[in-house]
């Protein structure tokens, strides 16, 4: 049996909700020369932006 599919402004709302994320991690090296990440989770969408804004 086919689910049924609901129309209108409460399957937008749906739609909306389900955002595709993306986990992006960025490296950076310290004073000691070790490595430390950090993790952040935010839209698919955003990674490039993100990425550029904290490349060093």
């Amino acid at each position: 049996m086919a689910k049924r599919q609901a129309f209108g402004e409460e399957a937008q709302a749906l739609k909306q909700a389900q955002r595709k994320m993306a986990k992006v991690i960025i490296s950076t090296k310290n004073e000691r020369g070790k490595y430390s990440y950090k993790e952040t989770m935010m839209d698919q969408d955003s990674v490039s932006e993100f990425i550029q804004r904290n490349k060093k």
